[in-house]
């Protein structure tokens, strides 16, 4: 393809719903692995490779986070300024050391201790939920089963009552899926449709973290209530967009990549029988899932001063996207990246990210991904796709929406 050509492409987010990007980024990789890309919007840098995507990411006072997140992909969206966003206020769109300060305090109850204690009411809870697709034998796997499970961890975990998940799956949804229809509001504006999500969510959150302040919870959203960065507690503002962070940091990622690595396994199943017949492959087979999926497809840094990546001149106050599944097939790194091998080893995949950015959640989400492909190979003898598989509408997430499955129940299993 043209370099044009791949602009276009890969800023469009209809484009990544019936079509592979990974040819335009093992293209970029090899012909201009830091591409000047036109895009539908302004012009960004495109970053492709592993070892270049680890630079900019091991550099956070060269290449900040407070500047936005994503690439714009319509006119429309560029009205989303980084204040809009959380800039400085939001840990994910800060810089150290205020991050390293605002990760210290959220984050106790994602360190591998805590996140324990969720095994033995995780496992029960995924065995409900497969167990009501399997009585059901025919699924809509994402809606019915991969997103169930996230969503009553990470709701769990925040202290939201249960009757409000609902509302978190739904703003969620708007919030990250603005440009897919199916998510928009009645006035068909990704715009709208992300801002009604994201003040929902945040203000939803906010208020009860407001409510918890002064207690003694050990839930999130107390935590957030009662946190302290740098000697003062966090304004409404924070508590809203650092409550959004984790209700769809929750909800996304994992839905994500275990709707797309039961696909892998559907479209590979000679690795799920050698998965079935040795199952202490399973830790290596989540790392493959992961690097597989890649459920963020790219995030965004802007250039603090004019540097060099990859013999490249960046001038200061430009953006570049670093598209995480590109990384995740570079063939420097990884052998066979095309090759789904759940047994493949080393895997130093960055669908979590690198640095001081890398996820505060990855902890939370393997054992999600363990405790579900453990339900499934006991208590499911085989799945099969029964329909279209139906994608997100976007460049920034890597989502499944629909994907009819037939499952049918192992005999052993009670």
């Amino acid at each position: 393809m043209e370099f044009a050509e791949i602009d276009q492409a890969l800023t469009n987010p209809a484009f990544f719903v019936n079509h592979d990007p990974h040819p335009l980024w093992r293209e970029l990789r090899e012909r201009d692995p830091v591409h000047w890309t036109q895009g539908r919007v302004r012009p960004f840098w495109s970053v492709t490779r592993y070892e270049d995507i680890v630079t900019v990411f091991s550099q956070p006072n060269l290449f900040t986070s407070t500047k936005g997140l994503v690439v714009p992909s319509s006119p429309e969206m560029e009205q989303v300024t980084p204040e809009m966003m959380g800039s400085g206020q939001m840990m994910i769109m800060t810089d150290p050391p205020l991050h390293v300060a605002m990760r210290r305090a959220f984050n106790r109850l994602f360190l591998p201790r805590p996140v324990g204690r969720y095994e033995s009411p995780g496992s029960a809870l995924v065995n409900e939920i497969l167990g009501e697709a399997l009585e059901r034998q025919y699924c809509d796997f994402v809606v019915d089963v991969a997103a169930r499970l996230p969503m009553a961890f990470i709701c769990e975990i925040m202290g939201i009552p249960r009757a409000d998940w609902p509302l978190m799956f739904k703003w969620g949804n708007m919030a990250l899926g603005n440009e897919d229809p199916e998510y928009q509001t009645e006035s068909r504006s990704p715009l709208e449709t992300r801002q009604q999500g994201s003040t929902n969510l945040g203000s939803y959150c906010a208020r009860l973290a407001l409510e918890r302040r002064g207690g003694d919870g050990d839930d999130l959203l107390s935590v957030l209530g009662n946190a302290r960065v740098n000697d003062r507690e966090l304004t409404q503002t924070e508590l809203m967009h650092n409550g959004f962070l984790y209700i769809v940091g929750g909800l996304e990622t994992t839905r994500n990549a275990i709707s797309g690595g039961l696909l892998a396994f559907i479209n590979h199943p000679d690795e799920w029988t050698r998965l079935a017949n040795d199952r202490s492959l399973l830790p290596s087979a989540i790392e493959e899932i992961l690097r597989w999926t890649s459920p963020i497809t790219h995030i965004a840094r802007t250039a603090l001063a004019d540097t060099i990546l990859a013999d490249t001149k960046i001038q200061c106050g430009q953006q570049v996207a670093l598209w995480l599944p590109s990384a995740n097939r570079d063939e420097a790194i990884f052998e066979q990246p095309y090759r789904f091998d759940i047994a493949r080893t080393p895997n130093e995949h960055i669908a979590f990210g690198k640095g001081e950015h890398f996820c505060a959640g990855a902890h939370l989400a393997r054992l999600e991904l363990r405790l579900m492909f453990e339900a499934i190979l006991t208590r499911v003898d085989k799945f099969e796709l029964v329909g279209a598989v139906e994608r997100l509408q976007s460049n920034l997430v890597a989502g499944i929406k629909h994907m009819p499955v037939r499952l049918t129940p192992a005999r052993h299993a009670a």
